[in-house]
């Protein structure tokens, strides 16, 4: 008995309610009273006071003692792996969400933590995550405000200003398209994305699932960049029904009284959507297109990060990038294809995609019956190889075909056109062997090419008139 009551000397800290529980079995042992209304009055079992019991006459006051009570658990992360998920946050991911945080951590840094861990000390330092819902980021800035109250030294005020936050305006949600092909929202965005000044990330995102079915990144919204789009949509799934975009310049007529062609290029990519039979629906409003300005926040959130750490510093890098992570992306966020019914028509040939994503530009016949194009000459030149000749100021429209290729269409006929080099190839006094070639064939497109004047110049008058009435 020495011994137990030795032990019960030693300071033992309790807390209210271990601290009940202890003195109501200390006077019922010492008074040995009614068991069933010490049970009553810890709202315990009689089996569990005569527990207690014997754990007062065997160990005293250090048996109420929680067995966790000072000891760390098992999950807690060690200060240092704490300071350095900080550190990182701060220096190398700052712009990435907390979800998405916790994947790169994972990925690149070997260390697996959850995205609430990472909220919680985060947040802690006052550090919100990009993607923070509007009342988390008004609580932060109310909370950050009252600090700034009672802040004493310049550094507490400075930091306490840089910290909070602008409340971030949302776009307004409406139901999914019931078909995956049904529309797709189509727009670019100018944003910094690879740390080598801004250019714009064009994309195609299907209503429907979400998933980003076409990207490609220019120095500025080009139709080069809709069109790239476009051929990753034929070629990957087919025509769709219908793209929804806003009025940009190449998507909404020109308003200029006489414009020409290569400006006009709404005119051009409308023209080729008509005869893939491709609707194209515009509107003035941003938050009409929610579903792919949305997908822009998580893109810059997101795809920024992945570049610097990839080692992204130009576009044909970053649109190389693009064909691998997008598949990867929509495997993460899109929904499964499979459980939505298409509505993609069959994908066009390859020579017909081709032809029809062109870039036009109108030109004269000059009186070396050749056109000028980028400050080179060209000449028109028939299906055998052999040159054509025109008058001067003769109209050509000039197709240039997605792969580069060069065509002339004049009076209703299509001509392949050769450049003229500075220096003859060849020399007839010396290269007679060569001066004896025939001329080899051209390949022509066919007379139901898409490019053709008259019907593209009836589309042109059309698109005029439609602007004139509305």
């Amino acid at each position: 008995m020495t011994k137990i009551w030795g032990d019960r000397m030693r300071k033992v800290i309790l807390t209210m309610e271990e601290n009940k529980k202890y003195e109501t079995i200390k006077k019922l042992v010492e008074t040995n009273g009614n068991k069933r209304r010490a049970a009553t009055e810890l709202d315990c079992t009689v089996r569990h006071i005569n527990r207690m019991i014997k754990g007062y006459n065997e160990k005293g006051k250090e048996f109420f003692v929680h067995g966790n009570k000072g000891r760390k658990p098992a999950h807690t992360l060690e200060n240092e792996t704490k300071q350095n998920i900080l550190d990182l946050y701060l220096t190398k991911y700052e712009d990435a969400n907390f979800t998405h945080y916790s994947e790169l951590l994972e990925e690149y840094e070997n260390i697996k933590v959850s995205p609430s861990t990472i909220h919680t000390i985060l947040m802690e330092e006052n550090i919100i995550s990009p993607k923070a819902t509007r009342n988390k980021r008004k609580n932060l800035a109310k909370k950050l405000r009252e600090q700034l109250k009672i802040a004493k030294t310049k550094k507490e005020i400075t930091d306490l200003h840089n910290a909070i936050i602008a409340i971030e305006d949302a776009h307004p949600r409406r139901p999914r398209c019931a078909y995956f092909g049904e529309m797709l929202q189509m727009d670019a965005s100018l944003h910094n994305w690879f740390g080598q000044g801004k250019c714009q990330l064009h994309i195609a995102v299907d209503d429907a699932t979400g998933n980003i079915v076409g990207a490609y990144f220019d120095n500025q919204e080009t139709l080069k960049g809709y069109y790239n789009v476009l051929h990753q949509v034929l070629t990957q799934y087919g025509i769709p029904y219908m793209f929804y975009t806003d009025r940009r310049t190449v998507f909404e007529y020109t308003k200029k009284k006489s414009p020409s062609v290569e400006e006009d290029t709404f005119t051009q990519f409308g023209y080729a959507c008509k005869q893939l039979g491709i609707e194209i629906k515009t509107s003035s409003v941003a938050q009409a297109k929610g579903r792919v300005e949305r997908m822009f926040q998580t893109l810059q959130s997101r795809l920024v990060i992945e570049m610097r750490l990839a080692g992204i510093s130009t576009i044909d890098q970053a649109n190389e990038f693009l064909n691998h992570y997008i598949k990867k992306f929509n495997e993460k966020f899109a929904l499964p294809i499979d459980n939505i019914k298409s509505v993609f028509e069959k994908q066009p040939d390859n020579e017909k995609i081709n032809l029809t994503l062109a870039v036009l530009v109108g030109r004269k016949v000059d009186n070396g019956h050749c056109i000028k194009l980028d400050k080179k000459y060209f000449r028109p030149i028939n299906s055998n190889g052999n040159p054509v000749h025109y008058y001067k100021g003769t109209h050509c429209l000039v197709i240039r075909a997605f792969n580069g290729e060069l065509f002339g269409c004049i009076n209703e006929q299509v001509y392949a056109l050769e450049e003229i080099p500075l220096h003859q190839h060849s020399s007839k006094n010396f290269d007679f062997k060569k001066l004896s070639e025939k001329p080899k064939k051209k390949y022509i497109p066919p007379m139901n090419h898409p490019w053709r004047n008259s019907s593209f110049e009836r589309f042109v008058e059309s698109q005029k008139h439609t602007k004139k009435v509305s």
